[in-house]
């Protein structure tokens, strides 16, 4: 079984505490996120775990874990999404200067395979058009050579339940658009070269739009190959039936819970209300089996 902590939520950034505890105890409660009253109990011992999927924006809280990660036996890589976008934007994310430099100790301390970047999704904007992404993300790739093999992009969704939060931008620099279809092709050319002369393979995730033309495969974040190479495993290649038609991703359990991140990325699909979010981190139970405090396995 993979365990992915999470899709949902940035678990190193906010929970690493509960995520540590739950390793100790060998199991979580999670709670289907769309009816609170369904809760199954998932078993998080070293035996049964075959490798977890960390994502995060900012590891530090789970770094001084690692080694204890390690002495129990869990295998593991990082998903590390770092953007360098406008705080109107991205109003919470820790600085680009920043999290390069955690990056790099996180990279140092568990090889570049198994600390994966993502600069995705990509937004456009007044304040980030296609030549703010291809300056940015050839300032990012550099600073980040050697530190990792692979490099993840996609361009974004805008699902329903953000679209009242966007909204508020129109007018504003902020405005988050489309990408003009004149921009698409060379920006993605771009990004792939820039890729390949920092010594990363390129992927998109998720992304319904066909890349491979411009150099960029479609990946998987959960991914059986990565896996393999990184941890020296084989699991399942089997595709997630639980994840959408365009999503490459093998099974996993994902451990987290939407409403509960604080970032305030305003293109967030986790995250319908901020204020929702930092009520239930407010309320968070280090102790409690599950993340948002609904203790009982139910089936």
């Amino acid at each position: 079984m993979i365990i992915s902590a999470s899709r949902r939520t940035d678990i190193p950034a906010f929970y690493a505490e509960w995520m540590v505890r739950r390793l100790k105890e060998g199991y979580c409660t999670v709670a289907n996120p769309y009816n609170r009253n369904q809760v199954t109990t998932i078993s998080l011992k070293p035996e049964d775990v075959d490798a977890i999927v960390f994502w995060t924006r900012n590891p530090r809280p789970l770094m001084p874990y690692l080694d204890e990660l390690d002495s129990r036996g869990y295998r593991y890589y990082v998903q590390f999404t770092i953007l360098g976008y406008p705080r109107e934007i991205d109003a919470k994310s820790p600085p680009a200067a920043t999290a390069v430099e955690a990056f790099r100790e996180l990279a140092d301390r568990l090889g570049p395979r198994r600390v994966i970047w993502r600069y995705d999704p990509i937004v456009f904007s007044g304040l980030t058009p296609s030549a703010f992404h291809q300056e940015n993300f050839q300032r990012l790739a550099e600073s980040l050579r050697g530190h990792t093999r692979r490099a993840v992009v996609s361009i974004v969704d805008i699902y329903r339940k953000i679209e009242k939060r966007l909204k508020k931008l129109e007018g504003t620099p902020a405005a988050v658009r489309p990408c003009d279809p004149e921009d698409l092709a060379p920006l993605m050319r771009r990004l792939a070269g820039l890729a390949g002369e920092n010594g990363m393979e390129i992927v998109s995730c998720a992304e319904e739009i066909d890349l491979r033309s411009f150099g960029i495969l479609p990946g998987k974040c959960v991914d059986d190959r990565v896996i393999s190479e990184a941890l020296g495993i084989e699991v399942p290649k089997t595709k997630d039936p639980a994840q959408r038609d365009a999503c490459g991703c093998v099974v996993s359990r994902d451990i987290g819970m939407y409403e509960s991140c604080l970032f305030g990325c305003k293109y967030c699909y986790a995250t319908k209300s901020f204020d929702q979010a930092k009520a239930n981190l407010d309320s968070h139970d280090p102790e409690s089996p599950s993340l948002l405090g609904w203790h009982e396995a139910q089936g």
